[in-house]
């Protein structure tokens, strides 16, 4: 469905004459998002700066901020979608960047999660797809992830929804912590390590370019694992929020070929506890054309970002969106 510019003017304007009293009096608003050497935190940023508008700052239609009056959103560095989904449902963070699968058994307390329900969790859109990164040494390559037994390995960092898929994957081809040597690190220390040769390959799962892996690329040079279409299948029966996706060849330099591998969606969740009127309005600001302009200035996921695919596999994912997201979804007519 196409975007209603003259619908945005009308919400926004709505907006602005019902928030007077958020405009006097800030709103802080704490989104978490990853490590610094990931896509999650420049986007996270991208977002923050998009929804925010402090107390005092001019207008929108005066070049100022076109954000939720009286909003000052700070995107902040955390170990990504388990701390995220976590903090939000305790009330720590408000909102935060989460991928689909980890926020899916979270909400509903299965999995690795079973018994451990977070009911508070609540989706506000669909953001892009994280594409899984298996990452070596350049020259290196394996036939599948059997080839992983005996190596040392970079898992993610604990409480990344990354750790969580990549083990469960593993586990499927015979590989687990007891017959490799597993190291719990952040993207920008698994590219560090892998540079140096202490490990011989490592998982992220990320929107591309991953700013640690164009780094490493252009410095150490780096290969990708592309998946086998019978591999990619059977992480798709163990895990459905992962599908077959591929990196395209030159995003990263020195590796020419596509790369096939599985994606998950990234999502910004919130807490049900925010009101109805604070999520209509970081909707309706995050989907207006400065955070447009934003987005698409910025990271280069950013422009994968858009309303139109904001409820993308949603609705399947058993998750309820917040209402006051719904009742922006609904009014724009996506609903």
């Amino acid at each position: 469905m196409k975007f209603n510019k003259n619908f945005m003017a009308t919400a926004l304007g709505g907006l602005l004459l019902s928030s007077n009293i958020m405009a006097a009096n800030p709103t802080f608003f704490r989104i978490g998002t990853g490590g610094a050497g990931g896509t999650y935190f420049p986007i996270g940023g991208t977002i923050a700066n998009g929804i925010s508008a402090p107390p005092g700052s001019r207008p929108c239609d005066e070049g100022g901020q076109c954000g939720v009056p009286g909003l000052i959103a700070i995107a902040q560095s955390t170990t990504a979608s388990v701390f995220n989904n976590a903090a939000v449902q305790n009330g720590e963070l408000e909102a935060g960047l989460a991928a689909a699968d980890v926020t899916r058994s979270m909400y509903m307390g299965s999995g690795k999660f079973e018994g451990k329900a977070h009911p508070k969790l609540r989706i506000v859109a669909n953001l892009y797809p994280e594409d899984l990164h298996l990452v070596m040494p350049q020259g290196a390559s394996i036939e599948s992830l059997a080839d992983l037994k005996g190596k040392r390995v970079g898992i993610a960092q604990a409480g990344s929804g990354t750790q969580v898929a990549v083990l469960q994957m593993l586990d499927a081809w015979g590989v687990n912590r007891d017959n490799m040597e597993e190291a719990e690190l952040n993207n920008s220390q698994s590219a560090e390590r892998l540079a140096d040769g202490q490990i011989d390959a490592y998982f992220y799962a990320a929107g591309w370019p991953v700013a640690a892996m164009v780094q490493l690329a252009s410095t150490k040079g780096m290969s990708l694992h592309s998946f086998s279409d019978d591999d990619l299948k059977k992480i798709n029966d163990i895990i459905p929020a992962y599908i077959p996706s591929e990196i395209p060849g030159g995003v990263y330099e020195g590796v020419d070929e596509a790369s096939k591998t599985p994606a998950v969606s990234a999502l910004l969740i919130v807490s049900e506890d925010l009101s109805e009127e604070l999520v209509y309005g970081l909707t309706a600001a995050l989907w207006n054309d400065n955070t447009r302009k934003l987005l698409d200035n910025g990271h280069a996921k950013g422009k994968q970002i858009t309303a139109e695919t904001a409820l993308d596999g949603v609705e399947a994912l058993g998750v309820p969106l917040h209402p006051g997201a719904e009742k922006f979804y609904k009014e724009k007519g996506m609903m």
